[in-house]
C-alpha cells in the first residue's frame, strides 16, 4: 500500500515515550518555517531547557542549519526548544504544529507534548508510527543529509565552535550504513527509528523501550537483516529446537529466535517494526 510493506513487526501499536526521536518532526516543522541561514538567539528559557553537553547559553546565536545539526545528531535539548520558539513564537505553539504535522504524515497514535522528547506531559507515539515519520523525514534532503553525517563542527555567530560526533554509532558500521535518530529517557529507555538503502528500497526500522544501547543497536541490526532478507522474519516466529532435534518447550508470552544464541534473543523486538517498499 501507499506506507510500504511491513516485514515484521512485534506490538508496533504499543503507545510508548518516544524520547528524542520526536526531533524528527521538530525538524521537518522548522525546516518549513525557516530559512536555514537565518539566526536564532538562545532564549533565556532555551538555555534553561535540560540536556545532554554541549549546552548552548542564552543569548549566544546560531544559525537554523546549525541548530537543526545540534537537534538531530546530537539530541541538544535546548536546539530543539529554540528552533520550536523561532518557528512559533513558543514552544506550546510550535507543538500544535508538531501534532498538525504527524497527522499530516498519517500517524494515529502519536501526540507530542514538546519539541525536545522530554518526559513533560502526555507524549507518546508507537514504533508504527515512527516509521512513518522517518519515511517523511527522508524526503527532507537536509535531514537525511544531517542524519548520514559521522562527525560536523558548527559555531556561535560570536566564533565559538562546537564539535559534533552523531550519538547513531551504526553510521561507523562496515557492512551496512543506517542512518536514524536516536532517542533516550529514563522512562522511554533506549529508542532509535533508522533508515538504509538496499537493493531492493529503502528499509525503515523502528526500536522503542530497548532496556540498553547495545540491546537498541543489536536488535536494529537484526531488523536491517530481515530488510536485506525478509525470510528471517519467519524464522523469528518459528518454535525452537533443541540438540535433540525436538521442538523446545516454549510459553507462548516468549520471544524466540531461531538459529540465533540465547544471548542473542531480543525482548526489545517486541515494540519494532520493519517497513519497505516505496
Amino acid at each position: 500500500d501507499s506506507f510500504g510493506t511491513v516485514l515484521y513487526a512485534k506490538y508496533p501499536k504499543a503507545r510508548l515515550a518516544p524520547a528524542s526521536t520526536v526531533k524528527l518532526v521538530t525538524a521537518m516543522v522548522a525546516i518549513d518555517l525557516l530559512k536555514t541561514e537565518e539566526i536564532v538567539r538562545i532564549s533565556g528559557n532555551a538555555g534553561k531547557v535540560r540536556t545532554i553537553p554541549p549546552r548552548l547559553q542564552p543569548d549566544e546565536e546560531f544559525a537554523v542549519i546549525d541548530l537543526l545539526n545540534l537537534a538531530l545528531m546530537k539530541s541538544i535539548n535546548q536546539a530543539a526548544v529554540a528552533l520550536a520558539e523561532a518557528a512559533a513564537g513558543s514552544e506550546e505553539a510550535f507543538v500544535v504544529l508538531m501534532n498538525q504535522k504527524a497527522q499530516e504524515i498519517g500517524t494515529r497514535d502519536t501526540l507530542f507534548a514538546n519539541a525536545s522528547g522530554l518526559p513533560t506531559g502526555k507524549q507518546y507515539s508507537t514504533a508504527s508510527d515512527l516509521a512513518l515519520i522517518m519515511k517523511a523525514a527522508l524526503s527532507y534532503p537536509l535531514i537525511k543529509d544531517i542524519l548520514a553525517k559521522k562527525m560536523c563542527i558548527i559555531s556561535t555567530t560570536a566564533g565559538r565552535e562546537i564539535f559534533l560526533e552523531n550519538s547513531n554509532h551504526l553510521l561507523w558500521e562496515d557492512q551496512t550504513v543506517i542512518i536514524g535518530k536516536t532517542g533516550y529517557t529514563g522512562n522511554a529507555r533506549h529508542c532509535f527509528v533508522g533508515a538504509m538503502d538496499t537493493d531492493n528500497g529503502t528499509v525503515i526500522t523502528a526500536v522503542l523501550g530497548a532496556r540498553s544501547r547495545r540491546n537498541l543497536w543489536k536488535a536494529t541490526e537484526m531488523l536491517a537483516e530481515i530488510g536485506i532478507h525478509p525470510e528471517l522474519a519467519l524464522l523469528l516466529e518459528a518454535p525452537r529446537t533443541n540438540r535433540g532435534g525436538g521442538k523446545a518447550n516454549v510459553k507462548k508470552s516468549k520471544q524466540v529466535a531461531a538459529g540465533v544464541g540465547k544471548d542473542q534473543v531480543m525482548p526489545d523486538f517486541q515494540k519494532s517494526w520493519v517497513l519497505r517498499g516505496f
